[in-house]
């Protein structure tokens, strides 16, 4: 169930390109409504403005004609307007007086600015009857049903908007002690503009939007192209071409560490292969030669028959090969046994003093026959780890050492307790994190031939022996290959290094009791 929700998992691409989809419609509509309302407000603050000065500019006027406004109209359905109501009003002033025409031609200028916005006006009484009207028609737009008290009653000194004729007006009713006005503004041209600017802005931000993702697409597919590189090479890995490698200056910034890590798999695994092919090698042949004696020996024993001491010496023979083959396979079984590390229950602590005195008995006779001595020096202590394996691990470097000893030499075996604040270039890990301090064993002989470091490097391989000739040493070339398997079981670390061409020295370093 589980791999088939992964399976519908949506590639990396898409995912990317629907992730910064929803991004930018969601900035895109952010905008779009903050730039229609930016726009709709600005028209708003600009209609508020004009009716604000024709207000003043009407109630100006009105002041100013203030004998005229108790005339009425025959009937409201016959308005007059209002610079013929004005004018009328001078021709009936008595004593001839000039102030109603200097009235009526500022009366005049106002409503020719009034043109340029479109402004509309309703003059009534108190009762609601209409006095005037600009333009004289607008008055039979509102119909017989109109009531300016009424409608002043709802929208007492605020601006509004009316739909009159399916034209939109923003209008305003003032009043005074005698009389109602009503100045109406269209803004159908401001509707009309609005629905195109939206219109128009919708494809601009669609554009943009559809730009930015068709970008992002582009760019991810680009940028994650190396990648098929990568996968490409997977797919024709084989063991014929394992050192086929990416190359990183080729790969973006972002990926070249991606690219090295693939290179240094890629060595890992061609190093692991190689010593593995060697290792089947080697092992096919050291179990050839044996095998191949125990059935040469039997065939010859079964060609005729022979006397009991012959039967007995090669059986004695047989044994022995048997012997070794026993020691080869335990040898195998004990390197697969570390390698999988070592349990919490075979995690003890081991007097390295008490193990390496009593190893140094049991090989002292041996080393005492080619006059060789064996020295300890330095702090020994204990250590955690399992103590057959570690006694294992000792026993094969000693005797070791004791095989490839120069005679009349001395080996000496040196212990140091180092503090982990003091600790350099170690390699063990859990020894970095929990800051423990480590015991550090130099096993160090002289060498009866020069051996040169890279020749001593190949010695923890398996089955490698630097000397081939069997009359020097018979062991199976599995010593060293113990030894640091065993090491790394204790999450220890172990090196060789040459001093002089002459001197073998071989380091191991373990976790030491607290």
């Amino acid at each position: 169930m589980k791999y088939r929700f992964d399976n519908r998992r949506l590639p990396l691409l898409w995912r990317t390109v629907l992730l910064l989809t929803i991004f930018v419609v969601i900035s895109q509509v952010i905008i779009y409504i903050w730039i229609q309302r930016s726009v709709k407000g600005h028209f708003e603050q600009m209609d508020a403005e004009i009716m604000t000065h024709a207000a003043f500019n009407l109630r100006k006027r009105v002041i100013d004609s203030s004998p005229i406004t108790s005339q009425t109209l025959p009937s409201s359905q016959n308005p007059l307007n209002s610079q013929q109501s004005l004018r009328a009003a001078s021709d009936v002033m008595p004593d001839g007086d000039t102030s109603t025409a200097v009235i009526s031609e500022e009366a005049d200028h106002q409503h020719s600015s009034w043109l340029d916005y479109d402004l509309k006006t309703i003059i009534a009484n108190k009762e609601g009857q209409i006095l005037s009207s600009t333009p004289n028609n607008f008055a039979q737009e509102l119909g017989e049903g109109f009531n300016l008290s009424s409608l002043k009653q709802d929208n007492d000194k605020q601006q509004f908007v009316m739909n009159i004729n399916s034209r939109y007006y923003r209008a305003m009713v003032i009043e005074d002690d005698k009389m109602l006005a009503l100045i109406a503004l269209p803004i159908d041209v401001h509707h009309q503009y609005l629905l195109q600017f939206n219109r128009q802005l919708s494809m601009i931000l669609f554009a943009i939007t559809l730009l930015l993702v068709s970008v992002a697409a582009l760019g991810v597919y680009w940028g994650f192209a190396p990648l098929a590189t990568i996968v490409q090479k997977m797919k024709t890995m084989n063991p014929e071409r394992l050192d086929d490698r990416v190359t990183v200056s080729d790969m973006p910034l972002e990926l070249r560490p991606l690219a090295e890590s693939y290179n240094s798999m890629m060595a890992k695994l061609e190093s692991n292969f190689e010593s593995l092919s060697r290792f089947s090698d080697n092992i096919a042949h050291e179990l050839r030669t044996p095998i191949a004696t125990l059935s040469t020996q039997t065939q010859v024993m079964l060609n005729k028959p022979r006397a009991g001491d012959e039967y007995i010496e090669q059986l004695h023979h047989q044994h022995d090969t048997l012997e070794q083959l026993s020691a080869m396979i335990n040898n195998m079984l004990l390197l697969a046994k570390t390698q999988k590390g070592l349990s919490d229950s075979q995690i003890s602590h081991v007097d390295t003093e008490n193990l390496i005195t009593k190893l140094v008995d049991y090989y002292e006779m041996i080393a005492e026959d080619r006059g060789i001595a064996i020295e300890t020096k330095g702090e020994f202590s204990a250590v955690l780890g399992d103590k057959s394996l570690l006694q294992r691990l000792f026993a094969n470097l000693i005797s070791n050492a004791i095989y490839y000893a120069a005679q009349d030499s001395v080996i000496t075996i040196r212990a140091d307790r180092i503090n982990s604040d003091e600790m350099v270039g170690t390699t063990i890990s859990s020894l970095q994190q929990s800051k423990q301090d480590i015991l550090r064993m130099t096993i160090t002989n002289r060498l009866d031939e020069p051996l040169t470091q890279s020749e001593a490097d190949k010695l923890f391989e398996r089955f490698y022996r630097h000397h081939k000739t069997v009359d020097r040493h018979t062991g199976t070339g599995l010593g060293l290959s113990i030894v640091q398997s065993i090491v790394g079981a204790h999450n220890g670390n172990v090196s060789i290094n040459i001093k002089d061409d002459d001197y073998f020295q071989v380091s191991v370093e373990l976790l030491a009791e607290v």
